[in-house]
């Protein structure tokens, strides 16, 4: 506002400035203003700003004009820049031939080609730097083309695009803009992959692999693919697939593929699904995929997401490639159970079953079935190896400890003794883990003789035997002397 004292102490110094800019508009003779036509001497610029796509648009102009951008920048982007030589734009006729060319929408250098034009790269292709940018100075006027060559693994590239050097300043309207300002985002893609096998105690039980991944932050998704290859310890069960905000998904969204060749499972989304992701770009699609173990060992996974069509066909680590998942392990073991007498001799005849708890042990039941069977006999060396239980010190892809949650230890029960020999009173508690499923003994049991080594007496045994015929012997003089008293009697009546 204008401070009205000041305006009054100087009433005559401004009529007089008014009186002779009226004068001197009087005297000099009429004219129209200065035409700010492009300069056919000047050098532009062009600077390319690479962040992060933003969930919500930020408002800010895109205008070429330098802004103040509060997102993520990412570096180690390529892009390669074409000047269209054949377009002058010191000419009215270059403005309506880059116009006609921009109408054509060119993906490609092929495309500017076949619409009559040349165009040449300047300088070859540059990553962004640490800030995201690329500056390109001293550039001739004219009409760029700007194409992202090397985009980040998981992301989706910018489409090609045309910038003019100069273009009209859009603060003023009437003057060049010869540095100009470009922001192409990308929108990156993360995934993630968990595995949940903590409930699960042997071979055949089902274990589930969760894969979470983003969904691209553009208008259009030309394609979106989630392909799991299985280690071959791994039987595929089945995949359930939803989105994880809740939004339906329909049968006809999606397919599910696996390939028993490579054991490769595919989630891949038809078009209508592909609508229903762009819809929805700040939720994520989930994957769970169900797998069976069938084989004892360390068993290593990864997923891959493919973010869009382009993708396809480049391998997981390069520019443009694919999002793959951190990696994520189970572990099954085996330990081998030695029976010996006391003094370490190996016994054959036992049977063994393993129970998940002690109690379990104790009552007989919810015995581990291996192979279909859940007895374990000794072999003729006095050994059993039980192959195909979870390791007890690794749950969820993460290790644990006693106590933790997920730790598991198991208990053997012994169902049948050796000849000779007694049961064990109570079950023995063992763990497995990377150094049991090595080669050697990693459990001796070890078994007494019957009644714990003592002699029972023998019914009709030798000791009978004797005791029986001295009771006759016995029995036969008393019955000697009962008739030598008897006939003694008679012949003194």
């Amino acid at each position: 506002m204008n401070n009205p004292n000041t305006w009054r102490g100087s009433r005559v110094p401004a009529g007089l400035l008014v009186a002779g800019v009226a004068a001197l508009t009087l005297a000099a003779p009429a004219s129209a203003a200065t035409p700010n036509l492009v300069d056919p001497d000047a050098t532009g610029s062009l600077t390319i700003h690479k962040f992060e796509a933003p969930e919500t648009p930020t408002g800010l102009p895109n205008d070429g004009t330098e802004q103040n951008v509060a997102l993520a920048p990412l570096p180690g982007v390529g892009f390669t820049v074409y000047k269209v030589d054949t377009i002058d734009l010191t000419s009215n006729q270059g403005w309506v031939d880059a116009n006609d060319l921009a109408d054509l929408a060119p993906d490609s250098v092929a495309d500017i080609t076949a619409a009559g034009y040349t165009a040449s790269a300047v300088g070859g292709q540059t990553l962004t730097d640490a800030n995201g940018e690329i500056a390109l100075a001293n550039l001739d006027l004219g009409l760029y083309f700007v194409v992202e060559t090397a985009p980040l693994s998981g992301s989706t590239a910018v489409a090609p695009f045309l910038v003019t050097v100069p273009l009209t300043d859009p603060a003023s309207d009437d003057n060049w803009l010869y540095d100009v300002h470009v922001y192409p985002k990308n929108a990156l893609t993360s995934a993630t992959k968990t595995v949940e096998d903590s409930e699960d105690v042997k071979l055949g039980d089902d274990i589930d692999y969760t894969i979470t991944t983003d969904i691209p932050n553009v208008a259009t998704i030309d394609g979106y693919k989630i392909v799991d290859t299985l280690d071959a310890k791994l039987d595929y069960v089945s995949a359930a697939v939803t989105l994880v905000d809740g939004t339906p998904l329909a049968a006809t969204d999606y397919t599910v593929v696996h390939d028993a060749a490579t054991n490769a499972v595919t989630v891949e989304f038809t078009a209508s699904g592909l609508a229903v992701l762009a819809a929805h770009p700040t939720t994520q699609v989930q994957v769970v995929l169900t797998a069976e173990v069938n084989t004892v060992g360390e068993i290593a996974n990864t997923a891959v997401l493919y973010p869009n069509l382009g993708s396809y066909t480049v391998a997981p680590g390069q520019p443009g490639g694919p999002t793959v998942t951190p990696e994520v392990i189970t572990k099954w073991g085996d330990i081998t159970v030695e029976k010996t007498d006391k003094a370490g001799a190996p016994l054959t005849g036992a049977v063994f079953s393993v129970y998940p708890t002690q109690q379990d042990a104790i009552d007989g039941t919810n015995a581990i079935a291996l192979g279909g069977s859940t007895d374990f006999a000794v072999a003729a060396d006095g050994t059993v190896t039980i192959s195909g239980l979870r390791y007890s010190d690794w749950a969820d892809n993460a290790a644990v400890a006693v106590g933790d949650d997920g730790y598991q230890t198991y208990w053997l029960a012994e169902t049948v003794a050796p000849d000779g020999f007694e049961l064990l009173a109570a079950p023995i508690e063992f763990t497995v883990t990377a150094a049991t499923t090595a080669v050697g003994v990693d459990l001796e049991v070890v078994n007494v003789p019957s009644n714990a080594g003592f002699k029972l007496p023998l019914t009709g045994g030798a000791g009978t035997t004797l005791f029986l015929a001295g009771g006759i012997l016995l029995l036969a003089g008393a019955v000697l002397l009962a008739i030598r008293s008897r006939r003694k009697a008679n012949a003194e009546a």
